[in-house]
């Protein structure tokens, strides 16, 4: 499954992609560091946690992917990996929902890769998945993160305390959604319209 808009790819992230993967992570340490989940202390007398290497991260997205529970991306850019899209915790039933999770180079943020990305993965995730609601958790402090979303209509819905382990403590997230109704006619084409310019048309 690919997903395109213009130089903007979505597509299955792979193992082949572990040494592009690491030299984008390895560029932006700094960067990403403040933003990324970290696995909390044990209890006491329980063995600690380890940080899964590349190997496992892709077994386990494969894995989830397989029984309907997650949609892992790799986001390209002019033909070249520059970050992670996943749409994770996909529940069924009577709720429909899912939440999506990102990161991208440092190198071509502001560009508009992060936002068409999202815009893409929420089209993909209502017209043909079948979610009615997207989640997307985010800290106070990223502006840029809260900016993606800002920029594409999500609603902000409020604050949950200490809810994610990131970068070693627990931290607040703002909570913001979109939900299929709000974007009868797609995402991605509503982030054209809302952009500078003339918007093509998108099929």
């Amino acid at each position: 499954m690919i997903l395109s808009d213009g130089e903007i790819v979505l597509r299955p992230i792979k193992l082949r992609d572990q040494r592009m993967w690491r030299e984008v992570n390895r560029r932006n340490r700094d960067w990403l560091r403040p933003w990324e989940a970290t696995v909390p202390p044990p209890a006491p007398g329980a063995p600690a946690a380890q940080r899964p290497t590349y190997r496992q991260m892709i077994r386990h997205l494969r894995a989830e992917a397989h029984a309907g529970r997650m949609l892992p991306f790799a986001i390209e850019y002019q033909g070249r990996l520059v970050g992670q899209l996943t749409v994770a915790g996909i529940t069924w039933g009577s709720m429909c929902s899912g939440h999506v999770g990102y990161w991208v180079d440092q190198d071509v943020a502001g560009r508009g890769v992060m936002p068409t990305a999202v815009a893409l993965a929420a089209d993909h995730c209502f017209r043909t998945v079948g979610l009615h609601r997207i989640e997307v958790c985010i800290r106070p402090e990223n502006g840029p993160s809260r900016r993606v979303v800002e920029k594409l209509g999500f609603r902000e819905e409020g604050l949950r305390p200490r809810y994610l382990h990131i970068d070693g403590a627990w931290r607040d997230h703002l909570i913001y959604a979109l939900t299929a109704e709000e974007v009868p006619d797609g995402l991605l084409r509503r982030w054209h319209r809302s952009r500078p310019g003339t918007p093509r048309e998108i099929k």
